[in-house]
């Protein structure tokens, strides 16, 4: 096991961090997979990737005929839809994330592309609010054990991702001391 310097050393742009198992009462967290997008001196942002919402694109946006999903993408600005994607040469402004993947851009954009069905649910995921922390606070919880940083394995394909499993299979991939975690009930008091 890598020691937590060289692990906080990890926290870069395009990585996923996986809530720990022990993240059990925390309703925005637990079992959350986090793509971070920025990270500063100052502070990382993400978004969690594998928690749909109730409603979707059509539900806000109506008349545009789509009903992409949208995901809570965490605690912060929660009246405010960020979006990543893979279509930088369709969405100006755009910032990159990792390859082939990247978050943001001219939203009026993103309604055209939507509305002349020239972009589908393969190319870009919206969310409600975003994750966000000091470095010195997430530093803190992943020393606490609350995280573990690993590589975005999947690129630009985790906007394809099955998002309901998506947890348990990353957390199986991390070895015998996880895989246990991995058939646990998501509220133990139900087990």
């Amino acid at each position: 096991m890598q020691n937590d310097l060289t692990r906080l050393d990890e926290i870069k742009k395009g990585c996923l961090i996986l809530a720990d198992p022990n993240i059990i009462n925390d309703p925005y967290f637990n079992r959350a997979i986090i793509l971070i997008t920025e990270n500063s001196k100052d502070e990382v942002v993400g978004f969690i990737i594998n928690k749909p919402l109730e409603y979707n694109f059509e539900d806000i946006f109506s008349g545009l005929g789509k009903d992409f999903i949208i995901y809570d993408g965490g605690p912060v600005n929660k009246d405010n839809l960020y979006y990543i994607h893979n279509t930088p040469n369709l969405i100006s402004n755009s910032i990159e994330v990792s390859d082939n993947l990247f978050w943001g851009g001219d939203f009026m954009d993103v309604k055209n592309l939507i509305k002349n069905n020239k972009i589908g649910s393969n190319n870009i995921r919206f969310f409600s609010g975003y994750s966000g922390w000091t470095i010195s606070q997430l530093k803190n919880e992943i020393r606490e054990k609350s995280w573990i940083i690993t590589n975005n394995r999947f690129n630009d394909k985790i906007l394809k991702s099955k998002t309901n499993e998506l947890w348990k299979e990353e957390i199986k991939k991390l070895g015998d001391d996880y895989k246990i975690w991995s058939n646990a009930p998501e509220n133990p008091n139900l087990n």
